[in-house]
């Protein structure tokens, strides 16, 4: 009798359960987890594909500020020469960074969205409580949305294009270093007199027109991972879908307003020095300088190490927010339970 109330007992019970799903998951194998990988990533792009008002709508916020308030600040904002430009430009060539981030935001936030919405409908059980690792399940979801940002942000910048749009021939791939420490540093930090612009590699001759399509996409992933990596760490949170146009208000707009993707850093320092150091605590604005400068062939060094450390935090606390037995995912009775 003791023998078989050692044998069930909770912990037992436990290290059998994690012993089974350890030897459920070698079993898999690469094959296994590469059919998963694919099967969430698919999922998410056929969703995408089936949801035509989604992508119109998706294409309709930036379009408006690119053709209609463009045209109205055009004159007001006129933009100087600063990096990664070369001469002066159109205001619509400067928010075309900003705007393209705009797609990033929001399709982060849709993602958010469905998660909440599978998790009301007991979807994500399904999901959750296959052998894969958790982390593994949650970074596909999140590949998966990059992927449809992906489409949409090129798809902006093929209507861009036809505006007359378009990022410059490039002739080689440059690394941009300048960092201007905030004030509340207190001359800790050193401050870089001049920018440092350093040659990494040259681009074949038929590459060069349309160079920056291309050197753009490492920047587009980069900051796509991170917001969706901040969406999955909100839909832990957001309990119920109702709520979900109440971070619309007070996350998305203040992100996206509050950043670069609108008005140089420059000017909002002239207007507002408290306001210039929100902005520079931002982690969106380091994803729209991302993608300005990968544009135009750059690398900025300070706005990738932002956005990298900022995703390797939002992801991990995601992970962690997801775990059904620390997170805050048990605290609402397990990922498919009520909200």
């Amino acid at each position: 009798m003791s023998s078989q109330a050692a044998t069930t007992s909770p912990d037992n019970i436990s290290a059998m359960y994690h012993g089974s799903e350890d030897d459920a998951r070698r079993r898999l194998g690469i094959a296994g987890y590469f059919a998963c990988f694919k099967g969430i990533v698919w999922r998410e792009i056929l969703r995408y594909l089936h949801q035509r008002e989604r992508f119109l709508s998706a294409l309709v916020r930036p379009l408006i500020w690119l053709f209609i308030f463009a045209a109205g600040f055009r004159q007001t904002l006129g933009i100087s020469i600063i990096p990664p430009y070369q001469t002066y430009v159109l205001y619509e060539e400067f928010i075309a960074p900003g705007l393209i981030a705009m797609i990033l935001l929001f399709n982060a936030m849709q993602s958010s969205l469905s998660m909440v919405y599978d998790r009301e409908t007991g979807t994500m059980r399904t999901l959750l409580v296959s052998p894969f690792p958790r982390s593994f399940l949650l970074l596909s979801k999140l590949l998966g949305g990059v992927c449809v940002a992906l489409l949409q942000a090129y798809a902006f910048m093929l209507v861009a294009w036809f505006w007359g749009i378009e990022p410059p021939p490039i002739t080689d791939v440059k690394l941009f270093t300048f960092y201007d420490p905030p004030t509340w540093a207190g001359g800790v930090i050193p401050t870089m007199s001049d920018p440092v612009t350093t040659s990494l590699f040259s681009l074949p001759d038929f590459i060069q027109p349309f160079a920056g399509y291309i050197t753009v996409i490492p920047a587009i992933v980069l900051a796509g991972l991170m917001l969706g990596s901040l969406a999955l760490l909100m839909s832990s949170v957001i309990k119920q879908l109702e709520n979900f146009a109440g971070v619309m208000n007070f996350v998305i707009f203040p992100m996206f307003f509050a950043s670069s993707a609108l008005y140089p850093l420059w000017r909002i320092r002239e207007a507002s020095p408290a306001l210039f150091e929100i902005c520079r605590l931002n982690p969106f604005t380091y994803a729209v300088e991302l993608i300005r400068f990968g544009l135009y062939g750059q690398v900025d060094t300070v706005s990738l190490a932002i956005v990298v450390g900022c995703t390797i935090v939002f992801l991990a606390a995601a992970v962690f927010a997801y775990n059904p037995s620390k997170g805050l995912i048990a605290r609402r009775g397990g990922p498919g339970g009520a909200a």
